[in-house]
Order: structure tokens, then sequence, then C-alpha cells
């Protein structure tokens, strides 16, 4: 005879972050570098995909679109039964996607949402049609928390390049005129041996993050890694600025820590495992 396993008071539970984005394959963007981010800083990590890619180190074979209803399905079941502290949001590649995470923000009543307007894979690949970013604007920048571009997508975002700081700065401007509450311009792009980010809120905060380049081949995922490390930071409790500023702390880390391996014949993952931390357990409220 089996004997009973008692049951024990659940006294804590781990601080839960979901992704919504699309699978990599490849193991070094998407869905799969958000959950290696997530654990590596303590969080209880969790997916709703948005796509299937076909891709490695080298670039995108394939896009395949998971349906909304069961992009809906997912989001509904993990949060009606496992309940989120924070949210990412990635590769949206078409409108009726963008529309059922709008919906699904508003349904939950979503507040930490980082939203990554994943446009151009490092390869060069385009991940995302032109009506999904006209939604993409009128739908979620408004219902983000932080929307985090890169040179490339905001220059896509407002229509002409961007080749300076002082560009930067007025992109970002514009990118909350359209609805965003605070932008972090990523400015990896620009030439030179600084690497310049800014981030600009509606409420009036300007911060201009500056750091020595990296010199490295890996670099893919990168950006899904930041917007996922701003989630789990605010997850954890961190304010905008502070879970920006750590969440930029870990990717260098991860950048420098990944800089001697070869994956793949072309550009490889960042070392996301560098300095993992336990899961973070908070008292139940």
């Amino acid at each position: 005879m089996t004997p009973e396993i008692p049951l024990m008071t659940h006294l804590f539970e781990y601080t839960r972050v979901l992704s919504i984005a699309g699978s990599d394959s490849g193991g070094g963007a998407g869905i799969q570098a958000d959950l290696k981010t997530f654990e590596a800083l303590g969080c209880y990590g969790m997916t709703a995909i948005t796509a299937l890619t076909a891709q490695n180190t080298l670039g995108v074979r394939a896009i395949h679109g998971v349906p909304p209803q069961m992009l809906r399905d997912q989001i509904d079941a993990v949060i009606e039964d496992i309940g989120v502290h924070a949210v990412k949001i990635g590769m949206l590649h078409a409108p009726e996607i963008v529309q059922t995470v709008a919906e699904a923000i508003e349904r939950h009543a979503l507040q930490k949402v980082v939203l990554d307007p994943v446009m151009v894979a490092t390869s060069g690949a385009v991940l995302i049609d032109d009506p999904a970013i006209t939604m993409l604007v009128r739908e979620l920048f408004h219902r983000a928390l932080l929307i985090t571009p890169n040179l490339d997508e905001a220059s896509l975002l407002v229509g002409r390049p961007l080749r300076s700081e002082g560009e930067m700065e007025i992109a970002a401007q514009e990118l909350l005129r359209m609805g965003a509450p605070a932008v972090l311009l990523k400015g990896g792009h620009l030439p030179g041996d600084l690497v310049s980010d800014l981030l600009l809120t509606k409420s009036g905060l300007t911060h201009w993050m500056r750091a020595p380049r990296i010199r490295t081949a890996n670099t893919h995922g990168t950006g899904c890694t930041l917007s996922s490390a701003i989630a789990a930071h605010l997850a954890l409790g961190a304010d905008l600025l502070q879970a920006v500023q750590e969440a930029r702390a870990y990717v260098r880390a991860a950048l420098e820590a990944g800089t001697g391996a070869r994956t793949g014949a072309g550009s490889g993952p960042l070392n996301h495992a560098y300095a993992p931390l336990p899961l973070r357990l908070t008292p139940l409220r």
C-alpha cells in the first residue's frame, strides 16, 4: 500500500514572467533566449508562442505562424492558473496576432509589459509585415510599460535613418508621441567604440547609458535577452530605471562571457548562464 503524502502548507511562490514571442530553433533568440534569461535571473519562465521559425546562426529559413486562437489559449491557460508578475512581448508577425495580444493585455489587466518590437533578425530577415507594424503601434504601444526598439527598428517606425545620438533622442520623442509611455532606444548600430542607449519617458526622464563596445561575433538574441531581463527585474520589484540598468549589466556580462565560444558558422548566442541565480521565492499574498 502506497503511503499517503502529507499535504504541505504553501507559503511561497516563484517570481513569474511570461514571454509572448516566436520560437528560435537555433536556441539563441526568441522564446529560447527568454527562458534562459528568466532562469538565469531567478525567475520562473512561461511561454505563449506566436510563431515557429526554422533558423540557425546564419539566418531564418522559414516562419510558421501560430493560429490566433491557439495563442489566446496559451496566454489564458498560463495566467488563469499560474499567474504572472511581468510580461515580455517579442515577435508578432501578423495583425491578427498583435490584436490577440492586445486583447489579452486588456482581459487580464497586465501591467508590467515590456514590448520588444522585433522586426528584423540579426541576419537581416524581415520578421513582420507592414500591416502588423501599423497595428503594433496603434494597439500595443500605449498598453506597454516600455518599448525597446533597436536603431533599425526605430528607423523603420519613424521613417528615416538614425545616424547620431541627437537623431536618436528626436526619434525617441516621436515614439513617445506614438503612444509609448517609455522608450529604451538601443544605439548599438551606431559606429564607434561606445554603445549609447537612451531611456526616455513621458514622465520627463532622459537617461543616457554609455559603455565601451564589446568586440564579439556572438550577438544573436541580444535584443530578446535585454527585453527579457528588463521584464525579469520588473517582476522582481525593480523600478523602470533600475530594471533597465540591471538588464544592461546582465547582457553585457553575458556577451563578455560568450565571446570566446563558437556556436555555428554565423552570429552565435550570448552566454546566458554565466552566473545563474536560484529561483526567487516570495511570500504568498
